[in-house]
């Protein structure tokens, strides 16, 4: 008989001021609150987040910084600090790596944490799984948590607030979901019924992104939350979410590969995962070999979701900083899912394609 195992999150609110909720779902969970998150994140939610804990009759016993990276330094440092102030709930404020390293401080410390994604960035929020790096931002490991977030507040008022290349980058690395299951189930197709509802749940990421990702981007231009807006971060977060959640096995392939190569290099580590991702995908279409009709449709939507087309739109690099970035990427784990062996000589191609192709769009 087979097993399985799904971890969600408790709760998922989206919509315009449903921070406004947090104090009342931290009083359920306990009563000492750490807010941890990054300098940005911090500086946009730490009075709306106190102000909503005094209202509900919970404490907040301190506000801190992630530390940067997630890394096992950083992650031991905050389980000390929450032993410290005697927290039994974290509040996770800020970007994906801002969530995941509180996500793997909860799950070692066995508190409930509640993120509040403050960018549109990544489906970290929702995710019980933390992408570690050493603390030099290099890819170190994907470590598996064994709880979700208690509760995920999406407020696409808070989030019209970010700069739009942070939708674009959720925009990016949410494609994927779809581009790289795909790939994947070349090489492993989808027979059970989680993989079908991941595969599926993919698809939906897709469609949501090509029928609403450009107005949404324009939402947050006009810093106005909408319908479109809406629907690309339910995307982003529930729709991605349950696309990783549903998958027991792979469901990365060349598109993260491309990204765990970019963070090798100083130019290109910080520019956004899912920008990168975003990239990668194109890369990831070239390497299987779609034809030119078909890679310049999606690199329209790309475009019109703020995704970089070009290694130039991404940082100018010399030619031994690309050879670390090609050969780190072709031996990252994520591109073994690919159908065919991807060389170091068909990742250049790929590339050389795609830049090419990127100045017909």
């Amino acid at each position: 008989m087979s097993h399985q195992h799904l971890i969600f999150p408790a709760r998922v609110l989206r919509g315009a001021g449903v921070i406004n909720q947090i104090g009342t779902l931290s009083r359920e969970l306990g009563q000492r609150v750490l807010l941890i998150g990054g300098h940005q994140a911090l500086a946009v939610v730490k009075d709306r987040v106190a102000q909503q804990l005094t209202a509900a009759g919970c404490l907040l016993v301190g506000s801190e910084w992630f530390g940067g990276e997630t890394s096992l330094r950083q992650i031991a440092r905050l389980g000390a600090l929450t032993q410290e102030y005697q927290a039994d709930v974290i509040i996770a404020a800020g970007g994906g790596k801002s969530l995941d390293t509180c996500k793997a401080v909860g799950a070692e410390q066995n508190i409930p944490v509640i993120t509040l994604p403050t960018i549109a960035a990544t489906c970290s929020a929702v995710t019980p799984l933390t992408i570690r790096y050493d603390d030099n931002g290099n890819f170190f490991d994907i470590f598996p948590l064994p709880q979700a977030p208690a509760a995920v507040i999406i407020d696409s008022q808070l989030l019209t607030e970010a700069p739009l290349r942070w939708l674009a980058a959720g925009l990016g690395d949410t494609l994927a979901k779809w581009y790289e299951f795909r790939a994947v189930s070349e090489r492993h197709p989808a027979v059970d019924a989680n993989a079908l509802s991941s595969l599926a749940h993919s698809r939906l990421c897709y469609d949501v992104i090509a029928k609403h990702g450009p107005a949404a981007c324009e939402a947050v231009r006009q810093r106005q939350p909408d319908h479109a807006l809406d629907q690309a971060l339910d995307a982003i977060f529930t729709f991605a979410g349950l696309t990783s959640l549903m998958s027991n096995g792979a469901h990365a392939a060349a598109s993260h590969a491309i990204y765990e190569g970019f963070t090798f290099v100083d130019k290109t580590r910080e520019f956004g995962h899912g920008l990168l991702v975003g990239y990668g995908n194109l890369c990831l279409l070239a390497l299987e070999q779609r034809d030119d009709a078909e890679l310049l449709a999606e690199m329209r939507l790309a475009r019109d979701c703020g995704v970089p087309l070009s290694l130039a739109e991404i940082a100018e690099l010399n030619a031994d900083e690309l050879a670390v970035i090609v050969r780190e990427s072709v031996h990252a784990p994520d591109m073994e899912n690919m159908r065919e062996t991807v060389t170091e000589s068909a990742l250049y191609q790929a590339m050389a394609r795609v830049d090419a192709l990127a100045a017909r769009v």
